[in-house]
């Protein structure tokens, strides 16, 4: 995000940049959002890039480790991954990320965490990962995750970071705000393990039911009590 953009920001809303140490006895999890084939690989989808993007590549790179630096570590790590069923739209979108399809799986650099045992998949149908884990019961996947693992810090990447990515890091800060997320404390988002998506205003124009949404570089967000 241009330097222009995080000026205008911080006389509207309130807004921190800075770098954020996880203490070495804090209890960390790690959750990625939709770093997805649909959302990141070229040519995988209607929501794919059409060519290598530079922030997409490096929000890749930087999960990559960051998953690796955990599972070496056995620490707690959550993916979600964007899955629709054939027919049900998420509008204003168009279909995207189909359950059963190779679009609603891990980018082949992510591939290797399915077996990890300290990882838990969670696929959702909706951009709200909070949301999307909800069960039938009523339980909610996330809400058992953290609580089972006794998680503090909540480090969080992928993609989009305005949407599926602001969506649940939101509804994470509220729950956790209103006691229902002990023993949680800290919500940090990576800003270089993020990315979002590039549409054009060009090409906006002539797509039906699509809204324009250029790339921006993301900025450092982390809620706390």
């Amino acid at each position: 995000m241009g330097l222009e953009t995080v000026d205008i920001l911080k006389a509207e809303i309130p807004l921190d940049e800075e770098s954020v140490v996880i203490p070495e006895d804090a209890k960390a999890g790690l959750v990625l959002v939709d770093i997805i084939n649909g959302f990141c690989t070229v040519g995988a989808g209607n929501l794919a890039p059409t060519e290598p993007n530079r922030q997409i590549g490096e929000m890749i790179q930087e999960s990559a480790k960051l998953a690796e630096l955990f599972c070496d570590n056995e620490w707690p790590v959550l993916a979600f991954l964007d899955s629709h069923h054939p027919g049900k739209l998420e509008h204003p979108y168009p279909p995207h990320c189909i359950t059963g399809t190779d679009e609603s799986n891990l980018v082949p650099a992510l591939r290797w965490i399915e077996t990890k045992p300290n990882v838990t998949i969670r696929r959702k149908d909706c951009y709200d990962g909070f949301i999307g884990s909800i069960q039938e019961d009523g339980s909610n996947t996330f809400v058992d995750w953290v609580k089972n693992n006794k998680i503090q810090v909540l480090l969080v990447v992928g993609i989009c970071t305005d949407i599926c990515v602001l969506d649940f890091v939101c509804s994470t800060l509220s729950a956790k705000n209103r006691g229902f997320l002990e023993p949680l404390e800290d919500v940090v988002v990576y800003s270089s393990g993020c990315a979002t998506f590039d549409f054009p205003v060009s090409l906006a124009r002539n797509t039906k039911d699509h809204l324009p949404h250029p790339q921006f570089r993301v900025i450092h967000v982390y809620g706390r009590n």
